[in-house]
């Protein structure tokens, strides 16, 4: 596989932007080569610079549930586009999103839209913590709800990726204020409760973790957390910038029949443009300016491309029920079929599956906690990442981040993929 022009990218985008990427993981240091520049995509692939040609398992981290350069997502970015790029206003599209968003997850009364999931969660611990009139949040080790402040603390994702789960430039008296506990282990949580009795405003969870690879939630673990949070008097706010609109029409909420008080949402909500939104109970959402005293604003916020790429999005999923049975099956495929061919190769390896997610881990043990994810053994990983990608299999270049897959995969794909890792795993005796 040539990379001629990549590496000339790569070379010359180092002079111009801190590591030559604009977001960590893109550098592929983890996997010990130099990225890959894509000049376009189509379906479930994608195609770099030299013309090199991959089956696609990243799907920009999530968004592109129905595959790349979707029709008529295209086309209504097309036809919205011709009417002006951003106004700085209001439109009628910000409130059609809202009413469709509100439609498909039911504990949202009150949404906001905003441009990241980063900002969503920054604003959504701000309103908790305004509702509640107290000061610490709790989140999980490993656990990454973006670069805000609060929750670069031994975080997961990137930070994770790089062995830095805490970044510099954060205050200690910032990071004070953020409690770790151990996902997928009550006690733990309710240890801290203990611990800052009457200040715990909010616990932010990723209630199926994609920031560690993809970790599932044990048996009650999220109702524990829902419970917890009624007798504490606790606001829960459930991070579903990944699984929103992709586990189910209404994410992990629908899918374990757990409301949360605050949902932060992104990645499919704008089409593949930038977007995010937060949104839940009324009473705590009406503190939110204009309405309220809690201040958050974005001069991009609700912008009619991201709004109209979205919204055509949402529909689409919302008519197809059915969508969501085939993903499952697709990842159901893919997830048996590695674990038999590791077992045929004596090779130790875990696969977590859950709808449309999925990730191998080069570990023999269960992988369900922060702990168990970094004892995986990554330098396997990087072989393994290098000998599908060799092949035209383009996954995640890190062990701690989950593979997406989409409606235009096909069977075939999914075949090749099987046959790819299979002489990938052989290639690691």
């Amino acid at each position: 596989m040539k990379t001629i022009k990549s590496t000339f990218l790569f070379s010359k985008a180092q002079q111009h932007i801190p590591g030559g990427v604009n977001s960590p993981v893109r550098a592929f240091k983890s996997v010990g080569r130099n990225p890959l520049f894509i000049s376009k995509a189509n379906g479930a692939y994608i195609f770099d610079a030299d013309g090199n040609k991959f089956i696609d398992y990243v799907m920009s981290w999530g968004p592109m549930i129905l595959g790349h350069a979707h029709r008529e997502v295209l086309s209504t970015i097309s036809k919205a586009m011709k009417n002006g790029t951003s106004y700085g206003a209001p439109t009628e599209l910000e409130m059609q999103m809202a009413e469709q968003i509100k439609k498909m997850f039911p504990s949202i009364e009150l949404v906001r839209m905003v441009n990241s999931g980063t900002e969503a969660t920054m604003s959504a611990i701000r309103v908790a913590r305004a509702f509640t009139k107290k000061n610490k949040i709790i989140k999980f080790e490993g656990c990454y709800h973006g670069h805000g402040d609060s929750f670069l603390v031994k975080a997961g994702s990137g930070a994770l990726t790089f062995g830095v789960p805490s970044s510099p430039g954060v205050p200690t008296e910032i990071a004070s204020l953020t409690l770790n506990a151990t996902y997928n282990n009550i006690q733990s949580v309710e240890k801290l409760i203990r611990e800052n009795k009457n200040d715990v405003a909010a616990i932010i969870v990723e209630p199926i973790v994609g920031n560690m690879g993809v970790l599932l939630p044990k048996q009650n673990f999220l109702k524990q957390l829902r419970t917890l949070c009624d007798k504490e008097k606790i606001v829960l706010i459930f991070d579903e910038v990944i699984t929103g609109f992709r586990l189910a029409q209404g994410g992990a909420q629908e899918y374990f029949n757990i409301k949360a008080d605050l949902t932060t949402l992104g990645k499919i909500i704008g089409g593949g443009l930038p977007v995010g939104a937060y949104g839940g109970r009324k009473e705590i959402m009406e503190l939110v300016a204009p309405l309220g005293p809690v201040y958050q604003a974005g001069t991009l916020s609700g912008n009619p491309l991201a709004m109209s790429a979205g919204l055509t999005l949402l529909r689409i999923l919302s008519k197809k029920k059915i969508l969501y049975k085939e993903l499952e099956k697709k990842g159901k495929f893919l997830a048996e079929n590695f674990r038999a061919i590791a077992k045929e190769k004596g090779i130790p390896i875990t696969v977590n599956h859950i709808g449309s997610v999925l990730t191998v881990f080069f570990t023999e043990q269960e992988v369900y906690d922060y702990h168990t994810a970094v004892s995986c053994d990554t330098k396997t990983f990087t072989k393994y990442f290098n000998a599908m990608l060799e092949q035209g299999i383009y996954l995640p270049p890190s062990q701690f981040e989950a593979m997406f897959l989409s409606a235009a995969h096909t069977h075939s794909d999914l075949e090749k993929t099987v046959a790819a890792f299979r002489k990938a795993l052989s290639k690691l005796h």
